[in-house]
């Protein structure tokens, strides 16, 4: 996969060479460069950014630069992957589409992405509808809340995504019983214990010391339900009923839902 950000702090993107994902760009199963967006100004100052048109507080990045960058990316980008070759342009911001594990899994069967870290009050809004007629645009958000600037969540959905990539994780078994993943119906990963069994007068749970493969399924399938119903019981209002075991929905009934029109529903 080849990836490219723009930011005016390319530092900020330095995590990205570390552990996991940091291996992948060193054994090429990951293309990433970070790019300073301020090589694309054209006065003394480097200048990126502009009142606000209308009026109102902060500053908008300017169109001239961000158009600049993102068609010389394209271009380098084709040069690499070939003349068809057309990146996904991912935008932070908080007004974007939740990012979820669902779109990390999307992300990852894609060949190119590209993100524009925006800073102050965003980008001036016709990069993006001029960058939708070359390609694939989406604003994504990591969550209800706002950030300084989009480098965080770069960090972020490039690590989500690149742990996807065939090779990038050791174990690949481990991404199918976590947390989110399509496998366990998007519930909660169960909780995890290791060596030693006792620790400070707190005991691991006995059935994981059994050696029972099913006793142990069991007991964290239960626990994921009973974690995802305290957590996040937003996720469990999504789960298809038609997927449930008896022993899921009788742990379930203990904890106040009900299958109604083949979803569940909290009662009372």
């Amino acid at each position: 996969m080849r990836v490219d950000v723009v930011t005016i702090f390319p530092e900020y993107l330095a995590p990205l060479e570390l552990s996991l994902i940091g291996r992948a760009r060193s054994t090429g199963l990951l293309d990433l460069t970070v790019h300073d967006l301020r090589s694309w100004t054209t006065d003394r100052h480097r200048t990126v950014d502009d009142a606000p048109l209308g009026g109102g507080a902060g500053m908008v990045m300017r169109p001239e630069p961000w158009a600049a960058a993102l068609d010389d990316v394209r271009t380098a980008g084709r040069a690499s992957l070939g003349d068809g070759a057309v990146p996904h342009l991912l935008v932070p911001s908080p007004a974007g589409a939740p990012f979820t594990q669902a779109m990390a899994h999307e992300l990852a069967e894609q060949p190119w992405l590209a993100f524009a870290c925006g800073r102050y009050e965003g980008i001036d809004e016709r990069v993006l509808e001029a960058a939708a007629e070359q390609g694939p645009v989406t604003p994504v958000s990591l969550g209800d809340y706002v950030l300084n600037g989009g480098e965080v969540a770069v960090l972020a959905v490039v690590e989500a995504v690149a742990r996807l990539l065939p090779g990038v994780v050791g174990n690949p078994h481990s991404l199918v019983e976590e947390s989110h993943a399509p496998a366990t119906g998007g519930l909660l990963e169960a909780p995890v214990y290791t060596r030693p069994a006792a620790w400070e007068g707190r005991e691991a749970p006995e059935v994981l010391l059994s050696g029972h493969h099913a006793r142990v399924a069991a007991w964290r399938r239960e626990q994921s339900l009973r974690r995802t119903a305290a957590r996040r019981p937003d996720l469990l209002a999504a789960v298809d009923a038609a997927s449930l075991s008896k022993a899921d929905r009788a742990v379930l009934d203990e904890l106040g839902w009900s299958v109604d029109g083949g979803r569940l529903r909290q009662r009372g």
